[in-house]
């Protein structure tokens, strides 16, 4: 039984009825728009060569990835799919084996004297200990091993997904930090602002009383002061939403307390390479995780292409019988069985021909969702580019204009103490300058937010995650 069980393995699977995997042109440029004209000194390394860890220099974004990384409900649902389909490819992967079962088998019966043909009843035992294996199919046709193939394929992508998952939850934490901080600083120049109204406030209200000057300018200093505390406390009412949000993403309690870290102080390293877009395909865990699944699709393809050849299945087993259970290991109670099986469906309804046209159609969406996650990444990246480039023109002019919005301010003020102004002119500048200081704030996160992204689109890290590796192929 041993040499069958060789010669039908050595026989199985020979012929794979699977479409073969043809490179396909990519949908998209050879080359990044914007990656000519970004600025900066050239890079030395790709994004998925450099580790999160190495990236991300702030200590305290740091813990909080690390968090995130052990707590994150998303991730560890991620990774629970990736142990899911293990488990089925371990199943499928069964399947190519025959399944050998051990039985002992007893039987006692009696037969009429009417029907025994000696006229008498008859009492017999029968006894029966087996080896053997039942309905072992001779996979000539690739169907056992394509199903084992998409199953792997589907591990595979599931792994990669879940490697998907993980880089971007660790962008997800970056960009929550980012606007945590953010909000910090504008909080900070808020309550600095309103402390300074407030003052000015309390200075004009005693001038009102000693008759140095109007009441009108008195109210115009009050909505000064009110803008201010309405502005700290929209900022404090942001700040709460986007600690719960961190929080939540994180997955466990954080040090999210206030921090008076300035966004300028917050670096991430180094310069990035943006590189060319096929690169992308050996980076992106998202697009390896489609292609995997475009496999898998072609051997579903080669699997209900097989189900229209007939399906040979052998079931055996070797052992001794005896009618008393003392002679079952006598010598001559040697029994064995031998029983092949061919099967071919003649008429199915057309099943198999909608299995196979279901494959094929499924094939083309998995085409379609390949090339979708390439262009997706494409836009990614060049998003990203583009937004790095303009953003760091945008915070060049915010801060020239700040200096400005700053030197204006001191000159209203000059000028209304000297009485060659109204107040009103004060007002205004000093609105201004508030509104400039929070809108640089803002635009330094988003500059910072756009060296996340491109971390994160050019497949950040990826040579640094681990796959999966408890499975063999």
């Amino acid at each position: 039984m041993l040499s069958l069980c060789l010669v039908s393995l050595a026989l199985s699977g020979c012929v794979n009825l699977a479409p073969s995997s043809e490179p396909m042109t990519l949908p998209v440029p050879e080359r990044y728009a914007e990656a000519a004209a970004e600025a900066g000194p050239p890079a030395q390394q790709s994004a998925a060569a450099i580790a999160w860890r190495d990236y991300f220099v702030d200590a305290r974004l740091r813990r909080l990835i690390e968090q995130a990384l052990r707590h994150n409900r998303d991730l560890r649902l991620a990774v629970l799919r990736v142990d899911e389909a293990r488990a089925v490819y371990g199943i499928q992967r069964a399947d190519r084996l025959p399944t050998l079962a051990a039985s002992l088998d007893a039987a006692r019966s009696r037969v009429p004297a009417e029907l025994s043909g000696i006229g008498r009843a008859v009492v017999g035992n029968q006894f029966q200990l087996g080896v053997g294996f039942s309905s072992w199919e001779l996979d000539f046709w690739g169907r056992v091993r394509n199903l084992e193939s998409a199953a792997l394929e589907s591990y595979l992508a599931s792994d990669q997904a879940r490697r998907a998952a993980m880089l971007s939850l660790i962008a997800q934490t970056a960009d929550a930090y980012l606007s945590l901080c953010e909000f910090d600083e504008r909080l900070l120049l808020a309550r600095r602002t309103t402390e300074t109204r407030l003052e000015s406030l309390r200075i004009f209200r005693h001038r009102v009383e000693l008759g140095a000057t109007s009441k009108l300018e008195l109210t115009q200093v009050e909505v000064l002061a009110q803008q201010a505390a309405t502005l700290v406390s929209q900022l404090e009412q942001l700040r709460a939403a986007q600690a719960h949000a961190l929080a939540l993403l994180v997955g466990a309690d954080a040090d999210l307390a206030p921090s008076s870290q300035r966004l300028d102080e917050i670096a991430v390293s180094p310069q990035l390479s943006p590189g060319v877009p096929s690169e992308l395909l050996a980076q992106r865990p998202d697009i390896i995780s489609a292609e995997h699944d475009l496999r898998a699709a072609n051997a579903n393809i080669g699997a209900a292409r097989a189900a229209y050849f007939p399906r040979i299945a052998l079931t055996t087993t070797f052992g001794t019988a005896s009618a008393e259970l003392g002679n079952l290991f006598q010598s001559g109670s040697g029994a064995w069985t031998f029983a092949p099986q061919v099967a071919l469906p003649i008429f199915d309804g057309g099943r198999r021909r909608a299995t196979l046209a279901l494959a094929k159609v499924r094939r083309e969406q998995a085409v379609e969702r390949y090339e979708q996650a390439i262009e997706a990444a494409f836009r990614d990246v060049s998003d990203a580019l583009s937004a790095q480039r303009w953003l760091a023109d945008q915070v060049q002019t915010l801060r020239d204009t700040l200096v400005v919005q700053t030197e204006r301010a001191r000159l209203a003020k000059l000028r209304y103490d000297s009485g060659a102004a109204r107040y009103l002119e004060v007002l205004d500048a000093e609105r201004e300058l508030l509104s400039a200081q929070q809108q640089l704030v803002q635009t330094r996160r988003a500059q910072l937010a756009a060296q996340v992204a491109l971390y994160a689109a050019l497949g950040g890290g990826a040579q640094h995650v681990p796959a999966d590796d408890k499975v063999r192929r």
